[in-house]
């Protein structure tokens, strides 16, 4: 019998770590290849890991919430021909009953570990917070001169709200927030719950203390719920580790862009009856359907070749244009969340590779089963409002990008057309494209003629064209 080392695995050349989540195996568990043996985040996607070989868990090196850098093992897995559970939890018990010797060594190790603790939590975190702080984080903090009392106030998008190493991060590079920092620990203001009754006149008075209360409620984060006060029958729902980092990373858009918007309406009654012609016979053909979004991600991989300042990132003062070109294509998910898996190098696939692509990626983002390089590298992104009945909307960019479409619902429409005969009305086939992008960099100019490049390659759609 041999031990195997599962280590976490490469997740794309951009994803050097993950937080372990959650455990789906325990010490003593028989695992068959390919069994996914723990669960992984990034701050883009969740996944599996799933074991390479049969065998039985031995062994957790890591706990849940632990963050883990590609290549470091994970989990042992004892394999051979003969293994046996009984016999594999007993190595596992008796590697966690060391004899005397090494009993006292251990003792002797964790009174140090503990000696270090105290001294650490006397000197800079020697707070009675219920906040858990990893010890990445507290090291950042320590080296950029952070002190606990702003550590505190610092908004976490881990779970229960946590602080990750990219919250403390962002905090530094964002100045540090000079404003809370300077404030001296004497004068921070103490917020106390005190909804069960209004404040008096005294309570209302100045009061020349330290400490100051208040009416206001406690924080209402993801781990202070029990501590909201909701009306009878209201219910509680705390956000998950997904809907947090979706609503951070919408709030942060807004306030680093200059949204604008620019709408075209677009006759598409060529590629509906195009589709409608070929539909059946791709599926018999592919075993796949063929929706509208290939046609639209085409039309779009082209307009971004053609208008190439579209196709940027904004990096403070700097702009990056970008020489691939990747379409994000925002995908509902079951448990009403958002995900946004891109189409790497979309302008040199055909309709068919980009229809494989599209309903590849958008049957394993249903299933949770996307690699976290998938959703990464974006350089410009797609949401199809329309799917649920939408006629256009107003999307909010995806940072660092500097625009995203909307493709609003297909309608049958009474429109006036051009005839050799004169003008004519007749029921058509109309969608509307809802263009924002970030005003810091592109002009209302571009920002329409893009959208035009778009509606023009739609509406000049070929109806003997082959996929």
């Amino acid at each position: 019998m041999s031990k195997f080392e599962l280590k976490l695995p490469r997740m794309g050349e951009s994803v050097a770590e993950a937080t372990l989540t959650s455990w789906l195996k325990e010490v003593g568990d028989t695992i068959e290849m390919d069994e996914a043996i723990f669960e992984i985040a990034t701050d883009k996607v969740d996944s599996e890991v799933p074991s390479e070989v049969d065998g039985v868990l031995i062994e957790k090196c890591f706990n849940v919430d632990d963050v883990v850098e590609v290549g470091q093992t994970v989990a042992i897995i004892q394999i051979g021909d003969d293994v046996d559970v009984n016999e594999a939890t007993e190595v596992v018990q008796d590697m966690e009953e060391p004899e005397p010797v090494l009993q006292e060594m251990v003792a002797s190790a964790e009174s140090a570990v503990m000696h270090a603790r105290a001294e650490t939590s006397t000197t800079q975190f020697n707070s009675s917070s219920e906040r858990f702080y990893s010890p990445l984080v507290k090291n950042i903090a320590k080296e950029e001169g952070i002190s606990f009392d702003v550590l505190e106030t610092i908004s976490g998008t881990g779970k229960d709200g946590r602080v990750t190493k990219d919250d403390i991060l962002n905090y530094v590079k964002n100045g540090k927030n000079k404003s809370v920092e300077k404030a001296a620990p004497e004068e921070r203001v103490d917020v106390q719950e005190n909804v069960d009754a209004p404040a008096s006149d005294k309570d209302a008075a100045p009061v020349a203390t330290d400490k100051v209360k208040s009416t206001v409620p406690e924080s209402t984060s993801a781990s202070d719920n029990s501590k909201i006060q909701v009306p009878h029958g209201d219910e509680v729902i705390p956000m998950t580790r997904m809907g947090k980092l979706i609503a951070k990373h919408m709030a942060d858009s807004v306030a680093t862009s200059a949204h604008v918007q620019s709408f075209i309406e677009v006759d598409v009654t060529n590629i509906v009856t195009w589709r409608n012609k070929i539909k059946d016979a791709f599926f018999k053909r592919e075993g796949e359907k063929f929706t509208f979004t290939p046609i639209f991600m085409e039309a779009i991989a082209m307009a971004l070749k053609k208008y190439p300042m579209m196709n940027i990132s904004v990096d403070g003062d700097t702009v990056i244009k970008k020489k691939h070109i990747n379409i994000g294509m925002a995908a509902a998910l079951p448990d009403g969340n958002l995900i946004v898996p891109v189409i790497k190098n979309a302008d040199q696939l055909n309709l068919l590779g980009i229809a494989k692509v599209v309903n590849d990626l958008a049957n394993r983002s249903r299933n949770n089963a996307l690699k976290p390089d998938e959703v990464q590298g974006g350089t410009y992104t797609v949401t199809n409002v329309g799917t649920f009945g939408s006629v256009f909307g107003t999307p909010i960019i995806n940072q660092p990008q500097v625009g995203i479409m909307a493709l609003g619902a297909i309608r049958k429409i009474p429109s006036v057309i051009e005839t050799s005969e004169g003008d004519a009305i007749a029921i058509r086939s109309k969608m509307y494209l809802s263009h924002s992008y970030d005003h810091r960099v592109v002009n209302g100019a571009l920002g329409s003629m893009f959208a035009k490049a778009v509606a023009d390659y739609l509406e000049d759609w070929d109806v003997n064209r082959e996929v």
